[in-house]
């Protein structure tokens, strides 16, 4: 997902088996990460899933050079415990499934975790808050999250420390600021026409594209950075009228269509995008996509500093 990917702590899920191989033997007690007080994850959830059919058909594609990155770096393969969190509508889910790995994968939306589990019927899907996962201590190898964590989403990042195994490794992604940014005057115009109190929120979760950002998020919550890198993310529809279905599924879309109304909102965004338009008809936006990689550290690493 994008930018208002947030969530406050869900009700506790009944106790669950680990995944098959997890260790938890060795598992240590941990108090769930605690949100921001102005993360609501039902909100958020129901944001993201107003239109989930078009964002899962025509807008979660954004992805598949970053998920193939992640696929390179964490291993998509037989007996590998990955866990997606933030997982959309789960194509990064359905990928890892495809390559043999074992998957657990939790969103904040209802319609959109209903497309999840109907793509990935192997998958262990479920409904609730990034910031409270319902898996035991060190049950995965890999955590990915592709646009689901962002800037003031720390606690997140305490979860996936706490559910990975030591040496396990984490890769998220997040649209940066360098390079082509085709996607900025869509999202510019949502800004534009929605409360003041959303962009406020866009404002800070949008903050992890700042140079540094991500790498400190990370080491806070005890990973030790290995790599960030990026990849061009390309999304192709054939003519406005689809352009604009893909770019309204979006969460950041809906403070504007309830504050300004969809005519309005659908006129700013179609003409923000006209420079996408080739000579084909065709709107094709390319963007920035970073991604960071890093790793809990091996139960034998020297302590920091």
């Amino acid at each position: 997902m994008t930018t208002i990917h947030t969530a406050a702590p869900a009700t506790p899920a009944p106790a669950t088996p680990a995944p098959a191989g997890a260790d938890t033997g060795s598992a240590t007690q941990h108090e769930p990460g605690t949100a921001p007080d102005h993360h609501d994850w039902e909100e958020a959830g129901d944001a993201w899933g107003h239109a989930a059919a078009e964002w899962a058909c025509l807008f979660e594609p954004y992805a598949f050079d970053i998920i193939l990155a992640m696929a390179d770096r964490l291993g998509f393969g037989e007996g590998c415990r990955i866990v997606d969190i933030a997982c959309g509508s789960g194509l990064a889910t359905r990928l890892a499934t495809a390559g043999g790995a074992s998957v657990a994968s939790i969103d904040a939306s209802p319609a959109l975790i209903d497309i999840a589990r109907d793509r990935c019927p192997a998958a262990d899907v479920r409904l609730g808050s990034m910031f409270e996962l319902p898996w035991p201590d060190q049950s995965f190898d890999a955590a990915m999250s592709i646009n689901g964590i962002w800037g003031d989403c720390d606690a997140a990042l305490d979860e996936a420390f706490r559910v990975l195994r030591p040496g396990g490794l984490l890769a998220i992604s997040f649209w940066g600021r360098n390079g082509p940014l085709d996607l900025r005057g869509a999202f510019k115009a949502f800004a534009t026409l929605s409360p003041p109190s959303a962009t406020e929120g866009m404002v800070r979760t949008n903050a992890i594209g700042k140079d540094g950002v991500a790498e400190a998020m990370c080491e806070r919550a005890g990973f030790e950075v290995i790599e960030h890198t990026s990849r061009v993310s390309t999304m192709e529809w054939p003519d406005a009228e689809t352009a604009w279905r893909a770019l309204r599924s979006s969460g950041p879309a809906v403070p504007s269509l309830r504050h300004s109304g969809e005519a309005i909102v659908k006129e700013a965004v179609v003409a923000s995008i006209e420079h996408c338009r080739d000579d084909r008809g065709v709107y094709r936006f390319r963007n920035d996509h970073r991604l960071v990689v890093a790793r809990k550290p091996p139960l034998d690493a020297p302590p920091a500093g």
